[in-house]
């Protein structure tokens, strides 16, 4: 879905993840429902996108929610992220038209994009910013094994970051616990024994944990950490850091509960 501002042709791609958009973004804002971690931010950076807005997801540990503003501030990309109080996670509809400005880097700040401003008025001024030149970084690594077990546990910073071969197997991702769009089907694209998301602080109708009873429907054990114990976006630290905040009720009858680490568990069914 696309937005032109009238002012011009960069314009504003809108998305319900920084992992799919139906039309290149390139020279554009982008309006996602994903986190605003670093994962995102580099996908996007990619993408040589004019500006971006991101959810905060609650900020969470060592701020990680809004870490993507920083890593885009390196690189001249002006960026922001809207509360998660104020637009669900995981819809960039609600991003852009709900959405209040809680965080900006110094690029946004002086288009005039500051907290406390609805979305759409920061986007439109986003569209202002020259196109950054600087290439990303060499691509992060997101994507860790662990073997040893009755199991495989897989770590992966993003869910879109699944493979075949990991069906059956425990998939730990950074992502935050929303559904895309309100879409069972995002839930995980392929069934796992049991999965792992980030709580993005639970946020507006607590969507940070919808994807757990779409999860439940296909007798996938579902459950988020907190966002308080485990950065967003970096699944060895939901692995190493992370402590359940919810739980469906396939992973409640394989013993899993609020309040237990995610090595306890995974120790349980691994």
């Amino acid at each position: 879905m696309e937005h032109m501002n009238g002012t011009g042709n960069a314009g504003i791609a809108l998305s319900n993840s920084a992992t799919v958009f139906a039309a290149a973004p390139a020279g554009r804002v982008a309006v996602t429902g994903s986190h605003g971690g670093v994962y995102p931010a580099y996908l996007l950076a990619k993408l040589r996108v004019r500006g971006s807005i991101f959810n905060d997801a609650g900020v969470g540990r060592e701020h990680a929610g809004i870490g993507g503003l920083a890593y885009l501030q390196s690189l001249g990309i002006p960026a922001a992220t809207v509360g998660n109080a104020s637009a669900r996670i995981g819809y960039g509809e609600d991003t852009l038209y709900k959405g209040i400005i809680s965080h900006a880097n110094a690029a946004a700040r002086a288009l005039g994009c500051v907290p406390g401003m609805p979305c759409l008025e920061a986007a439109q001024k986003l569209c202002a910013a020259p196109l950054a030149h600087s290439d990303p970084p060499a691509a992060i690594e997101a994507r860790h094994v662990i073997t040893g077990g009755s199991r495989r546990v897989v770590l992966i910073d993003s869910a879109a970051l699944v493979l075949p071969e990991d069906a059956g197997n425990i998939v730990i991702t950074g992502s935050h616990g929303g559904l895309l769009g309100g879409n069972k089907a995002t839930a995980l694209k392929y069934d796992a024994y049991a999965a792992f998301y980030n709580d993005a602080g639970g946020g507006l109708e607590n969507a940070g944990t919808t994807r757990l009873p779409a999860l439940d429907e296909r007798n996938i054990a579902g459950i988020t950490v907190s966002s308080s114990s485990a950065r967003i976006g970096d699944a060895v630290s939901s692995y190493e850091d992370g402590v359940i905040s919810a739980v469906n009720a396939t992973a409640a009858r394989y013993g899993a509960k609020a309040g237990m680490t995610v090595k306890r568990f995974v120790d349980m069914i691994g």
